[in-house]
C-alpha cells in the first residue's frame, strides 16, 4: 500500500512543494519515495512494498515509450487474468508488480480498463501525448482520493491530489478552511465526508468507482465515467444457493491472499472475520490472527469467543487490549495524527490492533468490512427498514429523510439549540445532506425491483465507504495493508443480485440476518459462530469520555461554533449526553489542532490525568 500525491500546473512547478505533499504520507509508505516530473505535471509516491519487494517496484512508474507515468496506490486481485491477456497482445513486463500492470492496462484500454481491473486502489495516470490526467477509484471506496484546485501566478490555477487531505494542505498555496455544510453534516453522521464534501473547504473526495479524465493544459473535466456503469467481469445473477455463495466468498478470500510480505487476519469471533480467518488458514497452512476489545464488563465477548474460534482453527492468536487511558490517548493523538476528527469510537481499535502486529512483523491485515452491507446484517438498521415499508405511505418518496433521521446523531430538532446562529445559518439547514440522502435513494430505488433491495443497497453507498474509510485510515497510521475480501466489487455484484429472502427476513419473531452467508459456511464453522449477531470491537466509550469533558468547556473553537447553555449541558454529564459528546468533542479537537492552539487538547487531556504515552503516536500541529 503506497501514497500518491501530484501537481498539474500551468506554472512551472516547484519541486519541493511536491516532496512536502509526498512526505507527509511517509506512514503509508516507509518502504521508498519516488518523484517524477513531466511536461504536464509532477507526481510523488512513498512506497509500502507488499508485492515485488525489488527497486523494480519503484513508483512513479513510466511506460518504455515515456508516454504514460503513474502514481498507484493498491492491489490488483486480478493481476495473473490481466496479464496474460495483455502479453497476449504483445505488450512486454519487466517485473511481476501490479503497479506495472494497472499501467499497461490503462495505456492499452483507456478508460475501459475500469470494467477488467478487480481490485482496491487509487491512481493517478499522466499522458504527455493527449495532455490529461487520470484521476481514478476503485468501485468500493476501499483506497482513498482527494482533490482540490489553488491559484497560481500566470496560467490561473493548479490542481493538487493525493491520498489524504492532509498531503493537500502540505502544499504552501492551500489554505486550511473549514466548511461548515460538512461540519454540520458531520454532528449528523459522524463522518467525515458526504457525497464529495469534506470538512475542508474546496478539497473534494473522489467518489468510488468514479474515472475521471482532467486537461493537463488547464485542469478543464473532460469526461467522468463510473466503475458502476456497465459489468466487464462477467457477474451473473445469483439465487443466493449455499454452494453459489460460498464459492464466490471463498473466491474473493483466495485472491486477496496474494502477498510477498508476512499476512495476518483480523479475527473478532464473528461470523465474517471467522469466515475469512478459516478460508485463509486452509489456503496458507498457518495464519496469525489478531483480537483488539476492552476487559470491560459487557464488552468483552469478542476476545472470548474469537479466542475459541483461534483454537478450532489452530492459529497463534493475539488479544490486544485497549483500556480508558490508552482509548483517550490514542483517540488526541489520531485527530492530531490523521487532521480529521475520527468517525466511530472503534477506530482506536483498530488502531491499536494493527499497531501490534506491525510490531509483530505483519504488513498485511484481512479484515470482514462490508458483509453486513451486502448481505443484510444489521438487523436493528433492516428491521427499521422494513417498518418503514411496510407502515408508511409512498415510502420511497421519503426514504433518504427517514435513514437520516433514524441514524442522526445529532437531530434537525437538536442542532438550533446546539450550534451558533451563523454556523447554523451558512450551514443551510443540511439542505445539501438532505437532498443527497434522498437522491441517492430514489437512483437506486430506480436499481432495484423491491424497496427492501434499494434499503439494503443505500446502507452499502452510506456507510461502507466510511467503514473503509475507518479501515484504511487506522491501519495505514501504523503502515498496514487492509484487505477486504467482501468489499470486492464481484461480490457486491453477486450480493446485489440475490432475492432479499436470501440476506434478511423481518418481523414475525423471525428476524434473520445474512442468510446466505450463514447457510454457506454452517457445515464448517461451529454453530455459535454462525448464529452470533453483529459485533464489531465494541468500546465502552461513552463512559470513558467523561474525564475529558473540560475540552469543550475551555475550547475558544466550542464557543466560537456551541451555544454555551449546549457546551454546559454536555459538560455536566458527557456519559449521558454521548451522542452529543462524541461529534462535539471531535470537531473541537480538530478545530482547534488546525485554527486555534495546537497545544490545548494535550494540556487539558494531561491536567485530566491522560498522560502522552511515549510509545504512542508522533503527533504534530496542522497549521
Amino acid at each position: 500500500m503506497c501514497g500518491i500525491v501530484g501537481v498539474i500546473s500551468g506554472d512551472p512547478i516547484q519541486q519541493a512543494d511536491v516532496l512536502a505533499m509526498r512526505d507527509a504520507l511517509v506512514h503509508r509508505g516507509p518502504d521508498d519515495a519516488g518523484i517524477h516530473e513531466t511536461c504536464c505535471g509532477t507526481l510523488g509516491h512513498t512506497r509500502l512494498s507488499v508485492v515485488d519487494l525489488s527497486s523494480r517496484g519503484h513508483q512513479p512508474m513510466t511506460t518504455p515509450d515515456g508516454r504514460f507515468t503513474i502514481v498507484y496506490n493498491g492491489e490488483l486481485y486480478n493481476d495473473h487474468d490481466i496479464r496474460k491477456e495483455l502479453e497476449g497482445m504483445g505488450v512486454r513486463f519487466e517485473s511481476s508488480c501490479d503497479t506495472e500492470t494497472v499501467l499497461q492496462a490503462v495505456a492499452v484500454w483507456g478508460l475501459e480498463a475500469r470494467h477488467r481491473l478487480r481490485g482496491m486502489y487509487a491512481m493517478a495516470v499522466l499522458d504527455t501525448y493527449d495532455r490529461v490526467c487520470l484521476l481514478a477509484r476503485d468501485a468500493m471506496g476501499v483506497k482513498p482520493l482527494y482533490i482540490a484546485h489553488i491559484s497560481g501566478r500566470h496560467a490561473g490555477r493548479a490542481m493538487i491530489f493525493g491520498s489524504e487531505i492532509r498531503s493537500l494542505l502540505a502544499h504552501p498555496k492551500m489554505r486550511a478552511e473549514p466548511d461548515l455544510v460538512a461540519m454540520s453534516a458531520y454532528l449528523t453522521t459522524i463522518r467525515p465526508e458526504f457525497s464529495t464534501r469534506t470538512l475542508f473547504a474546496g478539497i473534494k473526495s473522489v467518489s468510488p468507482g468514479e474515472w475521471s479524465l482532467y486537461s493537463t493544459d488547464d485542469h478543464r473535466l473532460i469526461t467522468s465515467v463510473s466503475c458502476w456503469d456497465h459489468d466487464g467481469l462477467g457477474v451473473e445473477t445469483g439465487t443466493g444457493d449455499p454452494h453459489e455463495t460460498r464459492g464466490v466468498i471463498e473466491d474473493s478470500i483466495l485472491k486477496h491472499l496474494r502477498t510477498d510480505v508476512p499476512m495476518c487476519a483480523l479475527l473478532s469471533g464473528g461470523l465474517d472475520s471467522s469466515i475469512i480467518a478459516k478460508v485463509a488458514h486452509e489456503q496458507l497452512g498457518e495464519l496469525r490472527t489478531f483480537c483488539a476489545g476492552a476487559r470491560t464488563e459487557g464488552f468483552d465477548d469478542d476476545f472470548s469467543v474469537a479466542s475459541r474460534m483461534a483454537q478450532r482453527l489452530g492459529t497463534e492468536h493475539t488479544e490486544v487490549v485497549v483500556d480508558s487511558v490508552g482509548f483517550l490517548n490514542r483517540w488526541r493523538c489520531m485527530v492530531q495524527e490523521t487532521g480529521l476528527p475520527l468517525s466511530t469510537p472503534n477506530e482506536v481499535a483498530i488502531y491499536e490492533v494493527c499497531s501490534a502486529l506491525r510490531a509483530s512483523g505483519y504488513t498485511v491485515a484481512l479484515s470482514g468490512e462490508g458483509a453486513d452491507e451486502l448481505f443484510g446484517g444489521y438487523e436493528s438498521p433492516m428491521m427499521q427498514a422494513q417498518a418503514f415499508v411496510d407502515h408508511i405511505p409512498d415510502s420511497d418518496r421519503v426514504a433518504g429523510g427517514f435513514h437520516l433521521r433514524s441514524n442522526a446523531w445529532v437531530g434537525d430538532e437538536l442542532k438550533p439549540a446546539l450550534m451558533r446562529e451563523r454556523w447554523l445559518t451558512e450551514s443551510g439547514g443540511d439542505t445539501e445532506l438532505k437532498a443527497w440522502y434522498q437522491d441517492s435513494y430514489q437512483q437506486l430505488r430506480s436499481e432495484s425491483d423491491e424497496s427492501m433491495q434499494a434499503h439494503l443497497k443505500f446502507h452499502r453507498r452510506m456507510n461502507l465507504p466510511n467503514l473503509l474509510r475507518r479501515l484504511d485510515s487506522a491501519s495505514m497510521l501504523s503502515s498496514v495493508e487492509g484487505r477486504t475480501p467482501y468489499a470486492d466489487l464481484l461480490v457486491a455484484r453477486y450480493a446485489e443480485s440475490i432475492p432479499m429472502s436470501r440476506k434478511f427476513v423481518g418481523g414475525g419473531g423471525a428476524t434473520r440476518t445474512k442468510i446466505a452467508l450463514r447457510e454457506a459456511f454452517a457445515d464448517v464453522l461451529p454453530a455459535d459462530v454462525v448464529s452470533r449477531p453483529k459485533a464489531s470491537f465494541p468500546l465502552p466509550f461513552q463512559e470513558w469520555m467523561g474525564g475529558v469533558g473540560s475540552v469543550l468547556a475551555r475550547s475558544e473553537f466550542a464557543r466560537n461554533y456551541f451555544q454555551a447553555e449546549a457546551i454546559e449541558t454536555v459538560v455536566g454529564g458527557v456519559s449521558q449526553h454521548w451522542n452529543l459528546a462524541w461529534p462535539m468533542l471531535n470537531l473541537v479537537l480538530w478545530g482547534e489542532g488546525w485554527w486555534g492552539d495546537p497545544g490545548f487538547a494535550e494540556r487539558v487531556f494531561d491536567e485530566a490525568g491522560v498522560r502522552a504515552d511515549p510509545s504512542g503516536l508522533n503527533a504534530r500541529a496542522f497549521a
